[in-house]
This record gives structure tokens, sequence and C-alpha cells, in this order.
């Protein structure tokens, strides 16, 4: 698969030839990270190493990372955007900069791959008042030949572009952390090759397809809004496995290529769908298009997040909101293109097959994907079974009353109550000669969606790279935690989750039954135990193996292995032995006391603790 040969060749080309690092593929469940609900970039498992921690690998490190965004998930349908998707990346920790970072990514791009540097163009920052034009990035690229764009002539080719912040800057992810310019590298992938320029750039002409990212950290964003210059300048790259695999297919879009495509009969995977339903194609309506590529990319998503190794089910917060809405999302333009049965499954094993060379945690969890898949869609169903007889009754009290507006309020109330999508709220009323106030469900949408994001912004306001005393404080508390539960209840604790703000910590962990008031103060007890201790902590950074054998605990990532590579493990006294990127406090009685404020179920096996620390 071409795909699969992408992959391996973009690692060999870092390793072999340039000195990096392989490391595996984090999770898409962020560990000890309030600002995101999901791993979006390559960037945030390395956060504390970008701060300035020593990486078990050295400074020079190169991954594929599971990433998903829902922030243009309105977006997808078209022929380029997606949620789930996997990103090729290499890094610099305080390592090589600019100069090596783009000669490398236009080597790999043009001797590698082949493609044909008069259909690249460029872009780097403007500058504004917080950071100076990139003339350093430019200068790099016109000695690649490219050309800026104010200076081009008329059929000039390879041409270099300077925008703002909005197009050329990366970050912070949070309020605050790792930032700095970006020089961005397209592909042009419109028909008229010979003229690529004659619809302008990418900022006015989409057929140029952004396909790699250098982002080059030389500033920290403070809680001021000042920025500093880092100590530590790093290098961080991206380019995104299914735009380039489209392009090397010579595809318009990556729905059309073998990551959505049947390995053994090479069938895409809605012929596969609609053999399996009995659904005559021709008879699908001409909107079809749009609803297969949301159907498609949101059950590949759905599919990761349930297989992760850190895998979360649909739910009404969080990350399992995200899920419930992907999939729901699905089966309704399912029903929109004439689906009427459950099919969610049938594709997630299509696409279990696909990826399971890539991502083995797929196949290991696919009972749990096509169980909870079932579930959520069968529920959903009932949903929209309930939405339509409460719209029946608003229909039918309109007409009583010689009416025939349903208001925005009930609109609403459909959609927010029921879970009752819009779309098919206008569908029922256009069949019932009904009209809609649009306007008015768009002002209780807009007022829902702005209390949303308000109680967001207050729950994730800490800062992706928050490296305060505070969180740092409360990250060890977890390892102590984590060990004294192992103590208390057994060695079938494991760690499911972390999330940690300056004010609290909130730690998941696997436990059928919910812990008695003796347990409780007990596990508070040995902590703070360890606390007045006073004991010291330290890393080092070992094999796998020897991880395994010294009693370590924590997430082994089977990758690890197989490359052989170290990984860091953090020491408390005698008491606890973990795998941890850091950072940490380094000794225990910086804690002063620890403190359970609560216990609760988090999922089907799954309990939660939330404590705090002294100040």
């Amino acid at each position: 698969m071409l795909a699969k040969i992408l992959r391996q060749k973009f690692i060999n080309f870092f390793v072999q030839k340039h000195n990096h690092k392989e490391i595996p593929s984090s999770s898409l469940i962020p560990e000890n990270d309030p600002t995101v609900l999901f791993t979006t970039a390559g960037m945030h498992p390395l956060v504390p190493y970008l701060m300035g921690e020593k990486h078990p690998q050295g400074t020079r490190l190169v991954d594929i990372q599971k990433c998903l965004r829902t922030d243009d998930i309105d977006e997808v349908g078209d022929a380029t955007h997606c949620t789930f998707f996997e990103m090729l990346g290499n890094w610099s920790l305080g390592d090589y900069f600019k100069k090596s970072a783009i000669l490398w990514s236009y080597e790999f791009l043009t001797e590698e791959l082949k493609l044909n540097p008069d259909l690249l163009c460029v872009s780097c920052f403007a500058g504004d008042e917080n950071a100076k034009k990139d003339e350093q990035a430019a200068e790099i690229w016109e000695s690649l030949g490219f050309v800026k764009n104010e200076k081009a002539e008329k059929n000039q080719k390879k041409r270099l572009y300077f925008y703002g912040k909005k197009e050329n800057w990366w970050g912070p992810a949070g309020q605050t952390g790792p930032c700095g310019p970006d020089t961005e590298i397209f592909y042009y992938n419109g028909v008229n090759k010979q003229n690529p320029y004659e619809k302008g750039g990418p900022a006015e002409n989409n057929q140029w397809v952004e396909i790699w990212n250098n982002v080059f950290m030389e500033y920290n964003k403070k809680e001021d809004g000042h920025f500093e210059e880092l100590k530590q300048k790093n290098v961080d790259t991206g380019m995104g496995l299914e735009r380039v695999t489209a392009i090397l297919q010579n595809k318009k879009t990556h729905f059309s290529t073998e990551l959505f495509q049947q390995k053994d009969t090479e069938k895409f995977l809605m012929e596969v769908l609609y053999e399996q339903m009995g659904i005559n194609k021709a008879e699908i309506t001409d909107s079809r298009t749009k609803s297969e590529r949301i159907i498609l990319d949101h059950l590949r998503a759905v599919t990761f997040i349930i297989g992760d190794q850190r895998g979360v089910i649909p739910s009404n917060t969080d990350q399992g909101y995200v899920v419930r809405k992907l999939l729901r999302r699905a089966i309704r333009h399912g029903k929109k293109i004439g689906i009427n049965k459950s099919f969610c499954h049938i594709l997630a094993q299509e696409f279990i097959k696909i990826y399971e060379d890539i991502y083995p945690e797929l196949k290991k969890n696919e009972q749990k994907i096509l169980t909870e898949m079932e579930k959520e869609e069968k529920k959903f169903l009932q949903t929209l079974e309930h939405g339509e007889k409460e719209f029946a009754k608003i229909a039918t009290t309109l007409k009583e009353h010689n009416q025939n507006i349903i208001s925005g309020r009930l609109a609403f109330r459909l959609y927010d109550t029921y879970g009752f999508p819009f779309e098919i709220t206008k569908e029922l009323a256009k069949e019932n000669d009904l009209e809609i106030d649009e306007k008015g469900f768009k002002e209780a949408f807009d007022k829902h969606k702005e209390l949303s994001k308000q109680g967001a912004e207050q729950k994730f306001s800490g800062g992706l790279a928050d490296n305060s005393k505070e969180v740092t404080k409360l990250h060890t508390a977890t390892h102590l935690l984590h060990q004294a539960l192992r103590s208390v209840l057994g060695n079938h604790v494991e760690q499911k989750g972390s999330n940690i703000t300056a004010e609290r910590l909130r730690f998941d962990f696997s436990q059928t039954e919910k812990m008695t008031e003796e347990q409780i103060k007990e596990v508070e007890k040995i902590v703070n135990e360890q606390i007045q201790k006073s004991l010291p902590i330290t890393f080092e950074m070992i094999s796998v193996d020897t991880a395994k054998k010294a009693g370590a605990i924590g997430l082994f990532e089977d990758k690890y292995a197989q490359l052989g590579n170290k990984i860091k493990v953090y020491k408390i006294g005698d008491f606890s032995m973990e795998i941890c990127g850091g950072p940490h406090i380094a000794n225990t009685n910086e804690l002063k006391n620890f403190k359970i404020i609560k216990e609760e179920s988090s999922s089907a096996g799954v309990r939660r603790i939330k404590a705090v620390v002294g100040k």
C-alpha cells in the first residue's frame, strides 16, 4: 500500500539520513493536559521536552502521530478536511533549526517523493508588533529557487508569500507556552498545471493544498501576553499523511485513496456498505457525496477513539460527548442517503482491517469498538423516534390553531432536549407544509454555544504548557496516588486518564467497585506518609525490559519495545517507580499534604478521584 510505503519512507529518511530517533504514536487521549480533549498535533505529547525536559531518545525525533481535530467539523465533507488524521513529523529539541528543517523538507518532497518543484509554493511569517518578519526562513527558500511573489514575473513558478499570524504562526496551544513563526509548503492540485498561479496563491486559490508545516518555536508567551525568546529553540514539523497520499495517487481527495478502500477487493468502503445493505446506489440523492465523506470520516475517527489504548466510549461529557456527536452525525447522514439499518459497525470492521497492521490496538479492542457503536446507534435511532413523536405533537398543535410557523425556541428544544437534528426538523416541516423560524433557532443555538464556550474556556484555561509549580506538584502527586491505590485495592489498578489544573488533580483508574470510606482514608494516609518522609524524586533512562523487570508501572507502549528505545522512569524514594515524561518536583515534602475531595464513577470499569495538595 502506498500509504504504508509513505510512512516508512518518511521514517527512514529522518532516521537513516539525518540521525533522528523514531518514537511511537502517543494516545489520542492526552495525559495530564487540561487544555485539549484530544491530541490535535504531534507536539502535544512532547510539551515537557519542548520546554526543556531531556527526552530519552535525544534531541532529534521523528514520528507518525494519531491526531483528532473537531474545530473544522463543519468543513468535513469537502475534498481535504478530516477529523482523524495521521501527522508525519520530525523534531528538533534545541538541535537544528530553520536551515536544516527547510532543506530537509524540500529534499524529501522533491527527491524522495519526486514531487514537481514547479508545483510547490511556500509562505513565511510577515511579522507584527510581537515578532519580526521571518526573513531568515525566506532567504533559505530563496536559495532553493523560490521567488518572493512581489518580485515574481508573470510566468514565475516556485513563489514565496508572506502572511500574518492567522496563516503563518503557530501557538501557543493554550493561553501560554511555546510558539513561533512557521513556514508552510503547498502543492498545486488543480488542473492548470502550466499556470498554477493564474488564480493566485494559497490565500486566493484553494487548489493550493497545504502539505507540510515547519514551526519554529522561538518564543514563549507569558501570562501577561508578553512574548519572550525561548532559551531552547525547537523545530516542530507536520505533514498530513492523507493529503500527501491523495497527491501521490493523483486524487482530488483523500476519500478516493486506499485509506478508505477495502484491502482484498480494492472496493471503496461506501460501495462495500451499499452492497451489504442492499442499496441501489443509483437511487441515492445528489447530495450523497458530502454525506458519504462525513460518514467515512466520522466512523474512522470513532473507530480510533474507542479503539485507542486509553479508549473513550460515547457519553454526555468531554471526549465521550465528541464520540457521541461524531457517531450521531454519521448516523444522521446515513439516514439522509437512505440507510435505515444499523451500519456503523460494518464500516468500523473495514477500518480495523485497513489499519490493524499499523495500529494493532484496533484489532485488540475490536469487540469493544463494535459493541459500543451498535449500542449508540440503537440508542440514537430511538432518539430519532422520540423526536419524531414530539414533532408530531408540535405540528398538530400548530394546525389546531391555524398556524404554520415553528418557533425557533421549539425547534431548538427538539435539538437540545431530544437530540433531534435541525436538518431533520426542517425535512419534517417541509413534509407537513410548515415553516421554521430559522433566525430564532440560530439565536437560541448561538446563545447555547456561547454559554458552552464560556464553560469550556473556564474549564480549560490553564494553557497547554502550564508547567507552573502548582501543576508540577499535582502531577507528582498522581504518582503517589497511583501506587497507593495499587497498595490498597490491588495490582489490577492501572491509570486510565489524568487531567490536572492548577487547583486540583483528576485521576481515572481501573476499578469496578466504588471505594469504601475506609479505603479512601487508607489511600490518603499512605500518600501523606510518603510526603512526611521527604522522599527524593529522581529519574533514569532505561530500556523497556529493564523497567518492566524493575516493577515500573505506567502505560508501556508496545512500539517502544519494537524500536529498542529507552524510556524515562521516575522514582519517588523506594515507594514509586513510574514511566513519565515530567515535569516533577524534587522532594515529596513540597506537597505538604494530600486530600481526596471526591471519588466517583468515570465509565464502565473505571473510577475517578479528584484530589488537592497543600498550598
